[in-house]
């Protein structure tokens, strides 16, 4: 079995997503079934204070999530814990990142932690996660 390709400290890749749109957060609300109408009405969105519709807290996270996604042939996240700081409006770009801050093996492989971050390509923080992820080999 091969060690993971982390060493604590590295950085994962920034990405800076495509711009929020609306049929983007209707898609995910008939993925998830959150039809939650702040999320896709403007007027429901304005009645409880804000400019417009917001994106899905749990859209963030998974985008967030994302950037395991090309190591999940040789291992699976175990554990993804996020905080939301902000709200992510239509038309705003959101960037993802993060880096590894402990690397744990045993026999059976590794358990690699990472620190992620969302934010809006203006620097606004929109969520912060700890995800583990645990590398089983290539």
């Amino acid at each position: 079995m091969s060690g993971s390709p982390w060493k604590v400290g590295d950085a994962l890749e920034e990405r800076q997503l495509p711009a929020v749109d609306r049929m983007g957060l209707v898609r995910y609300a008939g993925a998830s079934g959150d039809f939650n109408p702040i999320h896709v009405v403007d007027e429901a969105a304005e009645k409880t204070g804000l400019p417009g519709v917001i994106q899905h807290g749990m859209l963030t996270m998974a985008q967030m999530g994302t950037l395991l996604s090309p190591h999940l042939a040789s291992g699976f996240i175990e554990y993804f814990q996020t905080r939301f700081a902000g709200m992510l409006f239509l038309d705003e770009r959101l960037v993802i990142g993060g880096k590894v801050t402990a690397v744990e093996g045993d026999d059976d492989g590794e358990t690699i932690a990472f620190d992620l971050y969302a934010r809006t390509d203006e620097g606004r923080q929109i969520a912060r996660g700890s995800l583990r992820f645990r590398w089983l080999g290539s």
